[in-house]
């Protein structure tokens, strides 16, 4: 990976907001990375919960929860981009067609590097209703975006620290925990990045 900002590849990592970063929702934020080329970006908040449960959402959705281990799961705010849709982030559950492909289980699902997959179909949804579905899942209502470029420039003003993402932080670190759980892949506290505020 070259010094080139236009060769920087951050799916499968995680941004991680600086304080001087001070949009409600996007400070203090830590995003999923699901898919960044040189078209633009995209991505999920994972530690911004919105006042719903699964069992809540699920109930708004005439869906029967039969996940008892996702009842009392947060749904998450994704981003600002059409809050009204759901996505759900989970763990791989592909079909195999043939001995070296493998096709994915939903309707409409991304399939993201590192294993993980991105699904927004309903079909997942029904999937976990009935009892089934991905053991590790995490749901968002909006998306993340930016344009061709647009991150890269928020990157050179410091707006954001970067990280290989881990799959714990994603589903098995508490939210409140998650911001400062993100800084540690790093080796920092946030009490270390509060001098970098106020430099605008």
């Amino acid at each position: 990976m070259t010094a080139d900002s236009a060769s920087i590849d951050l799916t499968h990592h995680f941004l991680i907001a600086m304080p001087t970063l001070e949009d409600s929702l996007f400070a203090r934020s830590v995003v999923y990375m699901c898919e960044h080329n040189s078209s633009g970006a995209m991505g999920l908040i994972i530690n911004k919960p919105t006042e719903l449960t699964l069992a809540q959402l699920f109930s708004k959705l005439d869906l029967p929860l039969h996940r008892t281990d996702l009842f009392d799961s947060p749904v998450l705010h994704g981003g600002p981009l059409q809050p009204e849709r759901g996505f759900v982030l989970h763990e791989p559950m592909a079909i195999p067609v043939s001995e070296n492909e493998q096709a994915p289980l939903y309707a409409s699902t991304m399939k993201v590097k590192e294993g993980l997959e991105l699904t927004t179909s309903r079909d997942v949804l029904e999937a976990l209703s009935g009892g089934g579905g991905p053991r590790q899942v995490m749901m968002t209502l909006g998306y993340a975006s930016w344009g061709e470029g647009q991150l890269e420039s928020e990157l050179a003003e410091n707006a954001w620290l970067t990280v290989q993402a881990d799959l714990a932080t994603v589903f098995d670190v508490p939210l409140a925990q998650r911001y400062d759980h993100a800084l540690e892949l790093l080796g920092l506290k946030a009490w270390m990045l509060s001098s970098e505020a106020g430099h605008a």
